[in-house]
C-alpha cells in the first residue's frame, strides 16, 4: 500500500492475539517517501514482487487542519503547501517570483482555473505593496478578483483551484505520480492489482492514460507495418470507467465526493 509522503518511518505495536490486522507488526511498514521513490523504498523494505499497490492521492484531514503549512483555505496559516517541508520551496516563493504570464499558465495547467488571468494580475498588483505569505491573504485576494458564483449552484471556495495548482507545483505531484505508477507496475507480480484513488481530473487523466498505454503495450506509430518496439501489454483494466462514491457515502463523508477509483491487473511479463 502506498501511503502519504508525510508518513513517519515506524512500526506500530502488535495488536496481540487473534486475526491479523493492518496494524499488526508483521503487516505494516511505514516509510517517509514520495510516490516517485516507490521503486527504491519498496525493495529496501522487503517488497519485491507484490500482490497489490494502492495509491491514495488525497490530502489527509490532518494536513488540511495543519495551520503551519496552509493547506486549508479557511484554516489559514503560512502559505507553504509542501508535503515535506524539508524539500523544495514554499508556495509563497512561487507567488513572489513568478511573472504574471507564468502564474496564469500555472493556474490554468494545474488548477484548470477559468479566471487565471484575472487572478494572476491581482497577485502581481497586490505583491507590489506587500508579499503574499499567508493562506488567508491569498484566499481573500482570489475571492475579490473573480466574479460571484451563480446563485443556486453548489459553492466551493473561489480559491480552491488556485490552491490546488500551487500545491501541485510545489510538490511536483503529477510527475511524481507518473513515476510512481511505472514503479508500481514493475513491482507487481502477474495477477497483482494496481488501484488508484484520485481526487481531480488531472490525476485521473494521468491514471487513465497510463493504464490505457500499458494495456496497449506497443508504442510504434500506427502506420508501422509491424511492431519494432517489442513492448508487450502489462495491464488489464478492471474498471471500464472510474468508480465513484454513492450518495450515502458522500453524506457520511463529504470529502469523498470527488473521489475516483481505477484499477488494473498485472499481466504476465
Amino acid at each position: 500500500m502506498v501511503g502519504s509522503s508525510a508518513s513517519t518511518p515506524t512500526r506500530p505495536p502488535s495488536s496481540g492475539p487473534g486475526p491479523a490486522s493492518l496494524a499488526s507488526e508483521d503487516r505494516l511498514v511505514l516509510r517517509r517517501a514520495n510516490f516517485r521513490d516507490l521503486g527504491r523504498v519498496a525493495p529496501e523494505a522487503g517488497f519485491t514482487a507484490v500482490e497489490g499497490c494502492l495509491f491514495d492521492l488525497g490530502l489527509s484531514s490532518d494536513q488540511l487542519a495543519d495551520r503551519s503549512r496552509g493547506f486549508g483555505i479557511r484554516t489559514g496559516g503560512p502559505l507553504d503547501l509542501r508535503f515535506d517541508p524539508s524539500r523544495g520551496a514554499p508556495a509563497a516563493e512561487l507567488l513572489a517570483n513568478l511573472g504574471q504570464r507564468e502564474l496564469r499558465t500555472l493556474f490554468r495547467r494545474y488548477g484548470e482555473e477559468p479566471f487565471a488571468d484575472r487572478i494572476a494580475r491581482a497577485i502581481v498588483e497586490a505583491r507590489r505593496t506587500a508579499p503574499i505569505e499567508r493562506a488567508e491573504e491569498l484566499a481573500a485576494l482570489v475571492e475579490a478578483a473573480v466574479p460571484a458564483p451563480v446563485r443556486g449552484r453548489r459553492r466551493i471556495h473561489p480559491a480552491t483551484r488556485v490552491f490546488q495548482a500551487l500545491r501541485i507545483a510545489v510538490n511536483d505531484e503529477l510527475e511524481a505520480l507518473r513515476e510512481g505508477l511505472v514503479a508500481a507496475v514493475d513491482l507487481l507480480r502477474p495477477g497483482g492489482r494496481l488501484v488508484v484513488l484520485s481526487y481531480h481530473s488531472l490525476e485521473d487523466r494521468i491514471v487513465k492514460r497510463f493504464i490505457a498505454a500499458e494495456r496497449r503495450g506497443c508504442t510504434c506509430p500506427s502506420e508501422a507495418p509491424v511492431c519494432v518496439c517489442g513492448r508487450r501489454p502489462r495491464l488489464r483494466p478492471l474498471t471500464r470507467r472510474p468508480l465513484r462514491p454513492g450518495s450515502v457515502e458522500v453524506l457520511t463523508n463529504p470529502r469523498a465526493r470527488s473521489a475516483r477509483l481505477r484499477a488494473a491487473e498485472r499481466l504476465a511479463a
